[in-house]
This record gives C-alpha cells, sequence and structure tokens, in this order.
C-alpha cells in the first residue's frame, strides 16, 4: 500500500515547522520510529520519527521552508504496492471525476460530498464549506505547479489557466510572479533600495514571540510594581560557597537564589501562582510551581522551566539551571522543557537594566523582571553605608491579583533575598 505521513500535532498549540535538515531521500529504506526529518518549531527543534516501516516514495518540501501541521511530509511505499506504477498514479494531475466514497489512489483520501476528492494534506476543496460563503474556485494544477506557486508565495487559486480545461501550468505560474513583481516594484518607496535596507525573514522562535507578546498585551491588564532590596548577606554568602559549586562544575549565580525565593512566597501567595479561565468563569490554582526562565539565545527569548523548584535546594536549582541554559542556546531544548510554567522570571540585569515592565507569559499571572545590582548609599543603624541593591520589576494580571497581594508577595521574596538563610530554615 501508499501512505502519506503528514507532520502532526506534536501538542504545545505548535502549527507549523519549518524543515531543518532531512535525514531521508527517495528511495531509503526506512523503518518505524527511524527519525526522517528535523523540524524547527517556534518552541524547540525535534527529530519527527517514521509512523511506518518502508521506501521513502517522495519527500515533500525543502530545507528552510514551512509546514504545517496535516501537510505531507514524505510518501511511504509499503509492501504490496507496485513502486513505480504507484508512484506515476500519485503524480497524476488530480481529477473532479466521481470516485467510490472511500478509495484512494495514494494516501489518504477525502471525499467531499459524492463527487470530489483531494489528497492527504489542504489541497482539493475544504471538507466543509458554510452555506452563507460563495464557493471560491479550486484550480486544477500539476503538484509541479502548486510547489512552485507556494514557493513564490502565489495563492494558484488566483491564477488564470491557459492548459487544458483551464488547467494551471507552470507557464501561468512565472506570468503570475513576474506580473505581480512588477506592481510590487512601483510601490516600493525610492529609500528602500537594496544598498539603503536589508531583510530578514522570521524565525519560527520570533514568530511565537509576536504572537505570544501580542495575546498577553490584548488580553491582559497589566500592573507593575517597582521594588528594591539590599542584598549584601546575599553577594556575601554567593560569594562564600561560589568555589565550592564550581568544583563540583556547577555555576553559582544570584538566580538560584531569587528561584528560591520566588518559589518558597508561591506557596504562600496561590494567587500569583495561578491562572484566569474566562471561558468557565473561574480562577485556575495551580498545586505545583514551575518557574519558566526567560533565556536569551541567538535566535530570540525561550522559557524552559524548573519543575517542582519549590521542592529544590539552592544547589540542586543553580545545577539544573546550569543545564537548561546550555540547552537552550545550543537549540537542545524539548518540549517537555517547556511545559507546565506557572510563572516566569526574566533576568535581563545579567545584561544590564534597572527596570522594566516586564510582559506577563500568557496565561500566566505573573512574571518578575530582575534588574541589575548596583552599589548605593543604604541607611542601616540610622547610618549611612554602602549597600548593594537588587532592583525587581513584578508585573501582574490586575484582573485576579490585586495590589495588596503584589505588595505582601513582593515583600515577601525580598525578606528571603535580604536574609538568604532563611531560604533554607523555611
Amino acid at each position: 500500500m501508499r501512505y502519506i505521513f503528514k507532520f502532526p500535532d506534536i501538542g504545545e498549540g505548535l502549527d507549523e515547522g519549518t524543515i531543518a535538515e532531512w535525514y531521508v531521500e527517495k528511495g531509503h529504506r526506512v523503518e518505524a520510529g527511524q527519525p526522517l526529518v528535523k523540524m524547527e518549531t517556534d518552541k524547540v527543534v525535534t527529530d519527527i520519527p517514521s509512523p511506518k516501516s518502508g521506501v521513502i516514495a517522495a519527500v515533500f518540501g525543502k530545507v528552510g521552508e514551512t509546514i504545517h501541521v496535516g501537510n505531507p511530509l514524505v510518501e511511504i511505499e509499503i509492501e504490496g504496492v507496485a513502486g513505480e506504477q504507484a508512484v506515476e498514479e500519485a503524480r497524476k494531475d488530480f481529477t473532479t471525476e466521481p470516485i467510490e466514497e472511500g478509495a484512494s489512489v495514494v494516501g489518504t483520501m477525502e471525499v467531499a460530498g459524492n463527487a470530489a476528492f483531494l489528497p492527504a494534506g489542504d489541497e482539493g476543496f475544504p471538507a466543509q464549506e458554510k452555506k452563507e460563503k460563495p464557493a471560491q474556485r479550486k484550480a486544477l494544477a500539476t503538484p509541479v505547479a502548486r510547489a512552485m506557486a507556494k514557493e513564490l508565495n502565489i495563492d494558484i487559486n488566483d491564477v488564470a489557466g491557459t492548459g487544458p480545461a483551464g488547467r494551471v501550468t507552470i507557464n501561468d505560474i512565472k506570468k503570475a510572479h513576474l506580473s505581480l513583481s512588477s506592481i510590487q516594484k512601483t510601490t516600493v518607496k525610492v529609500a528602500e533600495t537594496p544598498d539603503r535596507i536589508s531583510f530578514e525573514p522570521l524565525t519560527q522562535i520570533r514568530k511565537a514571540i509576536i504572537r505570544n507578546m501580542t495575546v498577553s498585551k490584548q488580553t491582559i491588564p497589566h500592573m507593575t510594581v517597582h521594588e528594591e532590596v539590599e542584598v549584601s548577606e546575599l553577594v556575601r554568602i554567593r560569594e562564600k560557597y561560589r568555589q565550592r559549586f564550581a568544583e563540583e562544575q556547577i555555576r553559582l549565580s544570584f538566580l538560584p537564589f531569587i528561584i528560591r525565593a520566588v518559589a518558597q512566597s508561591l506557596a504562600k501567595f496561590k494567587v500569583i501562582n495561578a491562572q484566569l479561565d474566562l471561558e468557565n468563569e473561574r480562577i485556575i490554582f495551580k498545586n505545583y510551581i514551575n518557574i519558566g526562565i526567560a533565556v536569551d539565545t541567538p535566535d530570540g527569548l525561550v522559557v524552559p522551566v524548573i519543575k517542582d523548584a519549590n521542592t529544590k535546594s539552592i544547589k540542586a536549582i543553580a545545577q539544573e539551571l546550569n543545564e537548561i541554559s546550555v540547552k537552550a542556546r545550543e537549540r537542545g531544548l524539548k518540549l517537555e522543557d517547556m511545559k507546565d510554567g506557572t510563572f516566569t522570571i526574566t533576568n535581563y540585569g545579567s545584561i544590564g537594566g534597572l527596570w522594566a515592565n516586564p510582559i506577563i507569559n500568557h496565561p500566566q499571572s505573573a512574571i518578575l523582571g530582575v534588574g541589575r545590582m548596583i552599589k548605593k548609599p543604604v541607611i542601616k543603624d540610622n547610618q549611612v553605608q554602602a549597600g548593594i541593591i537588587q532592583p525587581l520589576s513584578l508585573a501582574v494580571d490586575h484582573r485576579i491579583v490585586d495590589g495588596g497581594e503584589v505588595t505582601r508577595f513582593l515583600n515577601q521574596v525580598m525578606e528571603y533575598l535580604s536574609d538568604p538563610v532563611s531560604l533554607i530554615l523555611d
């Protein structure tokens, strides 16, 4: 038989991916579970395994091309079908002649009514169409013409076909592309010439950042509270144990202390660890504390998650933080590393900057921004002394978190940071 394997839904709301590397090509023998292709999604880079054993009859898409969930990835020839004959049948132009419901020439055929069919993927007629909408013309075309139209970002249904029965040919696509390019050139400003501007396509990660930030700002009324805490004792303790941790190949920064302080505080203020469920008119309180850490990578911010952070020691947090930071920068994170965050910390102070109005990681209810430590005068025992100040910026979803709760939570975090021994005793 012949089987078309489509790009599967791998969870976490991912609806598309970019082909990073093919492991197979036409004619290769594959076993079930063997990696077929490396896909870059907006969160991770992951290998897609073959669901069946057989011989690769075709691959769909080039390296760098974006594939949507449900689109074909490979065509697998499984024992029982003559190879070349099945491939030729798969390459024939699609017709609109009636076929027996459920019958298929190649892959999975979906029947629209009793008189049309389409191959596995998103070509052809939609499975269902609302009656109030006029039926959209669906072009007849060869797979090669369709692939060229997709590569040139042309809607093939808008192209007038000059082939038999109005079929769209390669020449029709070329003419449409030349016409579109001519129109675009006339609308480009004089300043937008190659020597004055340059372009860079959006990566999957950047697309995700755009979507998530837009949803967060459009749906969540943010309230941000800025505070600063004197952390001379924290600096002293970190310096005391840094070398000991280094001997165990663990880098001890200030962030593990902050993560521990936040985790302990979230256990006492559950609404900060909650999310709003408007559809069911309720607040969902999380009985676990998973803290996402925004990590700066060459491709953009990613947010791996430290699970059950309130149950882990500072040493365990530091070790895990080292590991996920390396994985994030080397694009080695898996979906499991990114799931189920309940609160986020963004440490922009490691680069620079004191204060910020961080954007909440939707659908969470809060995010803590950590600024750069600075030395400044402070008053201790009624005397002015040199102190070390840690700036903090806490943004919350003001629909469910009130100002008093924000302040009390932040005060608790500051208390832990000013007296780090309490992080061990509490």
